[in-house]
């Protein structure tokens, strides 16, 4: 799905997923879209996951951080906590987005925290703050996602071949 280094997983989830042969790292990242985007995740738990993620590449043609851009970050660091709430035996779904955009940044890193609102049994709700490097709310975010069982399509592309 896209490389992340230096990620601060709990230990109990890193054993959870080594267990059944998971690279979690790699299952756990910003995926092809976020790795294009620049997007990085520095530390995810169920109760919390931060990442960071460029302007510069990022903007609409005003030059300023694109919306969309905005979604992306909130979107990804919701699914990750979403994943890891639902544990092994699950995948997030994203079912519903919303963000609401604040300010206009032009430059520099823009930092995304989720934490989570709900957390059940068949779906969890995360909001996610984007600031920017001297601290000021961006955006702010609300997604809720489905967790569903894994089904044999998901095993292909999450657990690798046994052989």
């Amino acid at each position: 799905m896209g490389e992340q280094q230096h990620v601060k997983f709990p230990q109990e989830t890193v054993d959870e997923y080594a267990a059944l042969g998971v690279d979690l790292p790699a299952l756990f990242s910003a995926g092809h879209l976020g790795t294009r985007m620049g997007v990085q995740i520095v530390e995810a738990s169920a109760e919390r996951v931060v990442g960071t993620m460029p302007v510069e590449g990022n903007t609409q043609p005003y030059g300023l951080l694109h919306g969309g851009a905005s979604a992306v970050l909130a979107e990804t660091l919701g699914s990750v906590g979403s994943m890891l709430h639902g544990g092994s035996s699950k995948i997030a779904v994203g079912v519903d987005l919303n963000c609401t955009h604040h300010r206009g940044v032009r430059s520099g890193l823009v930092t995304g925290v989720a934490t989570p609102l709900h957390r059940g049994r068949s779906t969890a709700t995360y909001e996610i703050v984007i600031s920017d490097e001297a601290g000021r709310r961006v955006c702010s975010a609300r997604l809720t996602c489905l967790l569903r069982d894994i089904n044999a399509d998901d095993e292909a592309r999450v657990r690798p071949a046994q052989g």
